[in-house]
């Protein structure tokens, strides 16, 4: 409606239509959601090439703006949270994220990672019963101030990660081990043999059947696999019952028989095969004095389509002396042997079985480390927290360096490892969204500031 007297201050006058239209708004309520629904998924420039495609009107700073606006959802009553922190600047700047562990819903943001930020919230939260954190000492503090009544949960990922630490750092003490460590032979590959067949009428081009240590092991594993699964349990059943991981028994659940589980090793044909004689009379008449390169253009011109890799492979096997005594391999790395301590022994291959048992019998040391690490790993993956007191007694009384001051860490925050080595609550749901906090981040280039970061990861969930 529009005022025709001139001298009136208001030229129009406008009745407003509640979800509809707003007051000095230039569109409607339904364009304003719909903007802010693709600025939430896609953010600013990805989103405004977005709302031109549909039609609408919008440039991403409109778009930012109308999820700036949106208003945050309300955090509720949750009885169990996880609690992590997350990077907004790498190595530089941290904020925590805090997530319902029951629905797994993100309820805020904050932008610190300190006992004086998640302490306010914690307190503005007294229903709380259930806490789980990592092993960071500032969410411990912020939990006992703020939040007495809730029972804290040490993450076993965490705790896990903190053994294969305290691990590496012993291997590091011992390292002069390694060095002294006899020359260890590796396990032969396993030998294909040919089969025999039946008639004279059978596939000649069936493939030979493996044998050895591998082949043996490989079949024994194949049928207790399938054993399992036609007993009715599933693959994530087989692999908690085995603690082998999923893709490890998906592999041998898939496998109809069991050498498709075997790699053939057997000698593979190359292009440079049909003129090694060449090359080897070549080498002769010139007394190898001849180069590479002439080699490779003179075969070039003879009909060889290979590379210079090849060829540069021959080369040096010809410079080698038939008598020479190939040199000692070096000693295993300590990361090395701290992962074959650390990884479940079926994942194994059989050299590193074999390098396994050699250190550990020359070094009581290591091997006083590894029978910590297999009773930890037994007592986290079957919540058997009763054995923590006996564990922290026997690793502190081992005077291993690294493995004993993790059991004075775990005896200082006794309470949240022991109920997380017996409870089912983990902070896996809070490492997810982490995960998602990076994606949103790598989306707008890691330029957008902390409010804009907390709306969408809160409201876009």
């Amino acid at each position: 409606f529009a005022c025709p007297d001139r001298s009136c201050p208001r030229r129009t006058f406008v009745e407003q239509i509640e979800g509809l239209t707003r007051r000095h708004g230039q569109s409607t309520e339904r364009l304003r959601s719909s903007v802010a629904a693709v600025g939430l998924a896609l953010a600013g420039r990805a989103g405004e090439r977005m709302v031109q495609l549909l039609g609408l009107r919008g440039s991403r700073s409109t778009l930012l703006r109308r999820v700036m606006e949106l208003p945050d959802q309300p955090v509720g009553a949750p009885t169990a949270i996880g609690v992590d922190d997350f990077a907004l600047r790498k190595g530089h700047v941290y904020g925590t994220v805090i997530i319902d562990a029951i629905t797994h819903r993100v309820l805020d943001l904050l932008p610190e990672r300190d006992a004086a930020t998640l302490g306010p919230w914690l307190a503005d939260q007294p229903q709380v019963e259930v806490i789980c954190r990592d092993r960071a000492s500032a969410y411990a503090e912020a939990a006992d101030m703020a939040a007495p009544q809730a029972w804290q949960v040490a993450d076993r990922y965490h705790l896990w990660r903190n053994l294969t630490q305290a691990v590496e750092r012993t291997v590091l003490d011992h390292r002069s081990c390694l060095h002294s460590l006899p020359v260890i032979e590796s396990e032969p590959e396993p030998q294909w043999e040919t089969p025999v067949l039946a008639d004279s009428g059978a596939d000649e081009d069936e493939k030979p059947a493996p044998s050895g240590r591998m082949a043996d092991r490989r079949s024994a594993h194949h049928a207790l696999v399938h054993e399992l699964l036609e007993h009715g349990m599933s693959m994530r059943e087989v692999a908690r019952h085995l603690g082998w991981s999923r893709n490890t028994v998906r592999r041998y659940a898939h496998a109809a028989r069991w050498q498709d589980m075997m790699k053939d090793r057997r000698p593979q044909t190359s292009k440079l095969d049909p003129f090694k004689p060449f090359l080897a009379r070549r080498w002769e008449e010139t007394g190898g004095k001849i180069t590479g390169r002439v080699l490779f253009e003179e075969i070039t011109a003879r009909g060889y389509r290979g590379g210079l890799t090849l060829l540069a492979q021959w080369k040096r096997q010809a410079l080698t002396a038939p008598d020479s005594v190939p040199p000692p391999p070096p000693p295993p790395s300590v990361r090395q042997v701290t992962g074959w301590l650390t990884r479940h022994p079926a994942g194994l291959t059989l050299d590193e079985e074999v390098q396994r048992k050699a250190i550990l019998a020359h070094c009581p040391e290591l091997d006083t480390a590894a029978g910590l690490v297999t009773s930890f790993a037994e007592m986290l993956t079957r919540l058997e927290g009763e054995r923590l007191t006996e564990w922290i007694t026997d690793a502190m009384t081992s005077s291993l360096p690294g493995i004993s001051t993790f059991a004075v860490g775990l005896n200082s925050d006794y309470d949240a490892v022991h109920a997380g080595l017996t409870t089912h609550w983990n902070s896996g749901p809070v490492e997810g969204t982490v995960n998602r906090i990076k994606m949103l981040k790598r989306q707008m280039y890691g330029r957008a500031g902390f409010d804009l970061l907390r709306k969408r990861v809160l409201l876009a969930s």
